[in-house]
């Protein structure tokens, strides 16, 4: 006779994290205002009710969503910075930018990053999730690489064209204005 285990329960903080991985791909399939708690509950497997004890409400979700898809960029960010084969800025900047092209070639995260742009020009819990974000990317980006005003700039400014170019694949169409897009840009 084999004994058995007691049944382990998860923790709230496990069932909080199996919560928000789950509400990363039903966000990132149908946007802030496409989904609901019931969708990201079901796909849990656990109950409305609980998703409000976690969160009390969908802009909370929301926001830890998109709390977590920065932290995820910023970690990224962290290894190709201590891995980058040199110290200057463009070593530094470089290697984070092939980190961070390389990051959304899963389309869950980079969808998530879009829709949460989208939802805040309306919604400001978003919009100030958004900000913060950004505001310790930026901040992170310019100690780490040493880079000017300029060089971080231009960082983000071909990281939003790199958005552009994956969410519309503009690599799947060969044409002069896909290519003036793409020409330096790497995406994966």
């Amino acid at each position: 006779m084999k004994s058995e285990r007691p049944r382990q329960l998860s923790t709230a903080e496990e069932r909080r994290e199996t919560v928000l991985r789950t509400a990363i791909g039903a966000f990132a399939a149908r946007g802030y205002w496409g989904t609901t708690t019931t969708e990201v509950a079901k796909a849990a497997g656990i109950s409305q009710a609980y998703v409000y004890r976690l969160f009390p409400n969908k802009e909370l979700l929301f926001t830890a969503v998109v709390e977590h898809c920065f932290v995820q960029v910023r970690a990224s960010l962290e290894r190709a910075a201590a891995e980058a084969r040199g110290s200057s800025p463009e070593a530094v900047l470089g290697a984070m930018g092939d980190a961070y092209a390389l990051l959304i070639s899963d389309n869950d995260l980079m969808l998530i990053q879009l829709h949460a742009q989208a939802a805040a020009v309306s919604e400001p819990a978003v919009r100030e999730a958004v900000r913060q974000g950004y505001a310790r990317l930026v901040e992170y980006v310019r100690g780490a690489s040493g880079g000017t005003e300029g060089q971080v700039q231009e960082f983000f400014a071909q990281g939003m064209l790199c958005h552009l170019i994956v969410s519309m694949g503009a690599d799947e169409v060969d044409a002069p204005w896909t290519r003036t897009l793409s020409a330096g840009i790497k995406h994966f």
